[in-house]
């Protein structure tokens, strides 16, 4: 069930974002008086098609992109007979390169609006839901994962600073775009001195990692009981909500992640215990025989809520819309320079998948949706031949030197671009699936 609900958000947004793009070309074509002869949601074979106007429009059976044929382009259909007979006055080849790149550029200017409204609107409309760096702090500290301490971070460090800069929500921790930084690093109080805690280059690489996923950190919460289950070992010696657990078989506790530990790992047939109940300090012993927990929940730390009016949403919305195509840049130029793996740094339909989750959550499907807009919109603009952004490199070529490419150039370069693509394609697809295993 899980694997049938991530494809169908996947195949959703897909759906979304292409159909989108590509409508933003067609409305640009059409806009310039050019001829949309075929606009395709998916790729073929066709599941229906209707005609508009000069325009069939179509959805098709494999979701995993689309496009718009505008009369008198070269594009992936390479149709050169077409462009060997008289060029006409609705054809794309016959319009300025000012409107033709307008054109190409549509897309791209559609999924980036697209990125930016659904950034806004969750602003807006769910807010910000955050554990506050001072929370986590007041807490306690970090507990840190076998990934964290290979960096330097022990159990209790309170994280101050991230790259030398103070921040609010403690999930600015995880944010790539930080990790991603030149010399990124962690400042962090421990034992009362401040400590400088770098973070490797290739650091991020561990975050797709499968071995070492949830292997970094997370909030020391203090075991202070919310619950105590009917007839269990705690309910058995009287512990009430409110007590903290603060000793087990002797040794001290700070977590409850390490509490958890502690019984899993425990072989006696008794248990001893200590909490503090008020000002009292009051100490246990119980038969252990036969049990596996102690029978208790800790109290879940308060969260921070905040909510934006409008004028903020538009502006926060904004930011973090951009954010994304800043990390894309950072990304771009450690996977150049030998910080990162290419291998480990792309996803394909089933990693992006998997990042939608098992169970369909609104919130969560828009934003990945949003994300995806603005990574579509950037990976669009690459100087690719076939992609969006090598039809504007020949068209800016065009517009700068007043020297239009021969159509034979721009075939050749469209079958260069697909042959990129579709190795790329298959490298994607192949990578997913050694992840998988």
């Amino acid at each position: 069930m899980d694997g049938l609900v991530m494809t169908a958000q996947i195949i959703l947004s897909l759906s979304i974002l292409v159909g989108l793009h590509e409508f933003g070309h067609l409305l640009a074509a059409k806009f310039f008086g050019m001829r949309v002869e075929q606009f395709s949601i998916g790729f073929p074979p066709k599941i229906v098609s209707f005609k508009y106007g000069e325009t069939e429009y179509a959805l098709s059976l494999i979701p995993l992109g689309g496009f718009v044929k505008i009369s008198g382009m070269i594009d992936e259909s390479l149709d050169t007979e077409a462009m060997k007979e008289e060029p006409k006055e609705w054809e794309f080849r016959s319009k300025p390169a000012w409107q033709r790149l307008i054109v190409m550029l549509g897309g791209i200017i559609v999924n980036v609006l697209l990125g930016i409204l659904i950034f806004i609107g969750l602003t807006y409309f769910v807010g910000d839901t955050y554990m506050s760096k001072d929370s986590v702090n007041r807490l306690g500290g970090i507990e840190a994962f076998e990934l964290a301490e290979e960096i330097g971070l022990r159990d209790g460090d309170q994280i101050v600073k991230i790259n030398g800069k103070e921040f609010d929500d403690f999930n600015d921790v995880f944010n790539p775009d930080n990790l991603l930084t030149d010399d990124a690093y962690y400042t962090v109080m421990r034992a009362g001195n401040m400590v400088d805690v770098n973070i490797p280059p290739n650091f991020i690489e561990n975050f797709n990692d499968k071995d070492v996923a949830g292997k970094f950190l997370t909030v020391r919460v203090p075991v202070i009981l919310n619950e105590v289950s009917s007839g269990s070992v705690a309910a058995r010696a009287g512990l009430q909500k409110g007590d903290k657990l603060t000793i087990f078989n002797g040794q001290e506790v700070f977590s409850f992640q390490q509490f958890a530990s502690l019984v899993t790992s425990n072989d006696k047939d008794s248990i001893s215990f200590t909490i503090e109940r008020g000002s009292e300090i009051l100490a246990f012993k119980e038969n252990f025989v036969g049990e596996t927990i102690l029978g208790v929940s800790p109290e879940v730390p308060v969260l921070d809520y905040r909510t934006y009016g409008l004028g903020e949403s538009v502006v926060i919305g904004t930011g973090k819309a951009f954010g994304i195509i800043f990390t894309q840049l950072k990304a771009f130029k450690k996977i150049f320079s030998g910080d990162i793996s290419l291998r480990k740094s792309l996803s394909g339909p089933i990693g992006i998948a998997k990042a939608y989750g098992g169970d369909w959550e609104w919130e969560r499907f828009w934003r990945m949706t949003g994300l995806l807009s603005m990574v579509l919109a950037f990976m669009n603009l690459l100087p690719i031949p076939a992609l969006d952004g090598g039809h504007v490199v020949f068209l800016s070529f065009e517009m700068l030197s007043g020297r239009k490419p021969s159509d034979k150039v721009l075939e050749g370069a469209q079958k260069v671009g697909m042959v990129i693509l579709l190795t790329l394609m298959v490298f994607v697809f192949g990578n997913d699936i050694y992840n998988l295993f």
